[in-house]
This record gives C-alpha cells, sequence and structure tokens, in this order.
C-alpha cells in the first residue's frame, strides 16, 4: 500500500452528483464529456450547479434542516428550519412570511445583488441583513459568488434578508457515513485510505514523520538561500519526510529574463542539498508554483513549472517532485491539500459586508473556505478557473490538513475537524516556516 503520494489537480478523480440516486457517481457512470482545458458552455453552467448541488445535499443532512418525525414532540419541531427554492418565491403573489433560502450571491446590475439557485433569482435588500446571531452562523466572509443561507421574507418580486449564514459545515467523518469508503481524494488507492487500519498504524509508528512548509521562497535572494542554508544544517541530524516549497521562486515579476535566472536559482538550491548527504538522501522535495512564476497566467488550477527550467534540478535532487497548484498530499491515512493563493486578500476586497472585528480574519476566512467546500469561492472575474476543472479545487470532504500558503501573516486555525495553515511569506515574515507532525496532528512555527 502507498504510504506518501502526490497527486495533481488534474490528476484528481471526477466524482457528480446524482440527486435521484443521492450519490457521488464517478465520471464514467454519468454521461458528462471528459474535462478539457478548452470548457463549452455547459461546463461553465455546471461549475455552478455542481457547486450548489454538493452545499444543497450537504444542508439538507443538517440537524437544523433534517425533517423531524412525525411522533416528535411540538416543541422540537419549532427548531427546525425548512429549505425553499426561489422558484417558490417567485411564484407567490402575496408576501411569503420567514423562509430560509439557499442560493449564490451575485451582483446582475451593478450596486444591486441578487440570489441565485438553479430554479430562479431574485432580488435581494439587504438593508436589515446581518449576520446570524445563532452560535453556529455568525462569522465569515460573505463575497460575491459565494453560497448563503439567506432569511428573510418575500414580498413585491425583492427578497427582504433578516440574517446571512453559512450553509453548515460537516466533519469528513460524517460525510463518509453517508458515502461509505469512495476514495473522492485521489491517488492509487481504490478505496479511501481512512479504511485502512495498516496505513494508519504505520502512521502512529512513524513518531519521527515531519513535512516542512514554506512560501515564497525567493531562490533569486542571498538572504533567502542562506537562511534555506541554516535550516537544512538544523535538520541534517533528522532529516524531515518531506519540504514543501511553494511559489513564488522568485522576488522579481515574470520577465523576460525571469526562466534563465530561475534555473541558475535552482541549480544554487540543489547545490545547497546536496551539501547535507543526510537531507539529500532521505527527505523528498515538493514545489508548488505561484501566482507570479512562469506559467500560463493566474488561471487555477495551474500546471508545474516547466520541465526545461526544472531538469538540472531533478537530475541533481532525484527526489523532487514540481506539481500543480493546488495540489494534495496523502500520507498513510491523512489528506493534505496545498494552495499558493494570495486569497485573503481578494476575499477581504470582494466582501458584501466586511466583518465588524478584523482582527479574526483567519477565522472567518477558514470558515468560509470550508463552509463553501471550494478553494475559491470568488466570481471568476476575480479568480479565474478552468471551467471543466473547478472541481480540482473543491474541499469536500473536508481533509485533514489544508495548507494555504498566503502572503498574509502565518497562521494556525482548526475548524470543522481540519488543521489549516499558513505558513506564510518566507522572507516577509521574518523567515518563518511551519512544520506538521503527522503522527499526534500537531504544527509548530
Amino acid at each position: 500500500e502507498n504510504v506518501f503520494n502526490i497527486i495533481g489537480a488534474f490528476d484528481i478523480p471526477r466524482y457528480i452528483y446524482n440527486s435521484e440516486r443521492k450519490k457521488f457517481l464517478p465520471l464514467s457512470m454519468t454521461n458528462c464529456p471528459v474535462p478539457n482545458l478548452f470548457g463549452t458552455a455547459r461546463d461553465k453552467a455546471e461549475l455552478f450547479r455542481e457547486r450548489y448541488s454538493i452545499l444543497q445535499q450537504r444542508t439538507h443532512r443538517h440537524e437544523l434542516f433534517t425533517p423531524s418525525a412525525v411522533v416528535a414532540h411540538p416543541d422540537d419541531s419549532r427548531s427546525k428550519f425548512q429549505l425553499k427554492t426561489i422558484e417558490t418565491l417567485l411564484g407567490n403573489t402575496a408576501k411569503v412570511g420567514e423562509v430560509i433560502v439557499l442560493g449564490m450571491i451575485t451582483q446582475l446590475k451593478e450596486g444591486k445583488y441578487f440570489l441565485e439557485d438553479p430554479t430562479g433569482v431574485v432580488q435581494l435588500d439587504l438593508s436589515k441583513a446581518i449576520s446570524f446571531f445563532c452560535e453556529r452562523f455568525h462569522s465569515g466572509l460573505y463575497t460575491e459568488s459565494c453560497f448563503v443561507l439567506a432569511e428573510g421574507w418575500y414580498e413585491d418580486e425583492v427578497f427582504h434578508v433578516n440574517a446571512f449564514g453559512f450553509p453548515p459545515t460537516e466533519p469528513s467523518a460524517t460525510t463518509r457515513a453517508f458515502y461509505g469508503n469512495v476514495n473522492f481524494f485521489g491517488g492509487p488507492s481504490s478505496a479511501s485510505v481512512k479504511a485502512s487500519a495498516k496505513l494508519k498504524q504505520l502512521e502512529d509508528e512513524n513518531e519521527d514523520a515531519m513535512f516542512v512548509f514554506l512560501s515564497d521562497v525567493w531562490l533569486d535572494q542571498a538572504e533567502v538561500l542562506e537562511k534555506l542554508h541554516t535550516m537544512f544544517s538544523g535538520y541534517s541530524s533528522a532529516p524531515p519526510t518531506c519540504f514543501f516549497f511553494c511559489g513564488n521562486f522568485s522576488s522579481a515579476p515574470y520577465g523576460k529574463n525571469q526562466i534563465q535566472s530561475l534555473k541558475g536559482s535552482l541549480k544554487a538550491l540543489a547545490d545547497i542539498i546536496c551539501e547535507y548527504p543526510s537531507i539529500h538522501k532521505s527527505s523528498r522535495f515538493v514545489f508548488v508554483p505561484g501566482p507570479e512564476d512562469p506559467g500560463p497566467g493566474s488561471v487555477l488550477p495551474r500546471p508545474p513549472l516547466a520541465e526545461n527550467i526544472t531538469e538540472e534540478f531533478r537530475q541533481l535532487v532525484p527526489f523532487s517532485v514540481f506539481t500543480t497548484n493546488p495540489c494534495r498530499i496523502q500520507y498513510c491515512t491523512q489528506e493534505i491539500i496545498i494552495f499558493r493563493e494570495d486569497l485573503v486578500n481578494k476575499m477581504c476586497r470582494n466582501c458584501v459586508r466586511f466583518p465588524s472585528s478584523s482582527m479574526d480574519i483567519p477565522n472567518h476566512f477558514v470558515k468560509t473556505i470550508l463552509s463553501q467546500g471550494h478553494l475559491t469561492p470568488l466570481p471568476l472575474y476575480v479568480s479565474p478557473v478552468y471551467w471543466a476543472y473547478d472541481y480540482s479545487l473543491r474541499v469536500y470532504p473536508v481533509p485533514d490538513m489544508l495548507v494555504v500558503a498566503d502572503k498574509y501573516d502565518p497562521f494556525t486555525v482548526t475548524n470543522t475537524d481540519c488543521l489549516c495553515i499558513n505558513p506564510g511569506s518566507f522572507p516577509r515574515s521574518g523567515f518563518s516556516f511551519k512544520v506538521f507532525y503527522p503522527s499526534n496532528k500537531t504544527v509548530e512555527d
């Protein structure tokens, strides 16, 4: 059984939710075409419909939305909510009292917000909108193109929102209880690695395993290389299982000399690694490209650095992998998603309503990503995605660990049994990085 696997974004299995069978079906069992980088109009429509259907089935299962049993105590049924579609609102001429609708916030006309779902679209009046006071739903970054539970009343073709909340998150154990051992994550295993007792035992026994995460490794700066020297010498006595280097790999933005200088910088890094034979022999190196590294623009998922740039490095350091952004790592029974994008900044800039406590941005941010079940819950003009490959950005079922490498200050947040970390920008945050110990799921700065 494979202990350590790196899964590129284009190798992730594609599952489509079938609402009639209430199951996720692999692509081969549906009549959907094989994904293509040059997407069709259908791909763009399906992208949002699939995001919706995943959140809808998850919300329907939540205890607040499950219909109560016929013989239930009358007081119990009062605390339950019923999800309505936009179609049911539009079909009414009279005022419709307290309803909850799951839909996507869009701005179809400048300055006017609308709520959209597969059945229709309705204009929103947000003047009274506040976040739910209820403990479960209050925090988060409400951006355009994110899905919300809107509570309010409908009158004269306008939905007056009293409160906003995110669809409730669901721990991966709960998801698996419904869908069995389907391997949503990817990798060579036919079933989910969570079910393997052998891998679990290996994971617990190997207490020395550790992963080191660094972001913005500017290889063209002498000071960065010097600090890497210091780091490697510190780890030479006990080499980590794997080093994860996230881009950007040069401090200057993309220019005509960047490819040549990046080749030289990687050669310099390889020479440093070769100076520490213990690390060279037993550690792996994984490189995730950043938004300003050479490659095809800013559309996600992003392919690995080109082979002609990395060829020399791979010859000198054979245990190295240049992978996509985002990518997935399966270590024993643990699932890790790594994503390099300056996302906190983008999401704060595109908020419909900025949270009142800006101190707590990391918690708001993590809550948003896990509630949306997607890495970039933003409009496509802000964060473009290959339409047919949108599924590779899903965060559902919730992984054990999510690494969002961002230039924002480093943070470690746990939400829904998922450990979310940001190693911070290596040169900008005083050369900070994060170390993860899989055997006891702890993180150190």
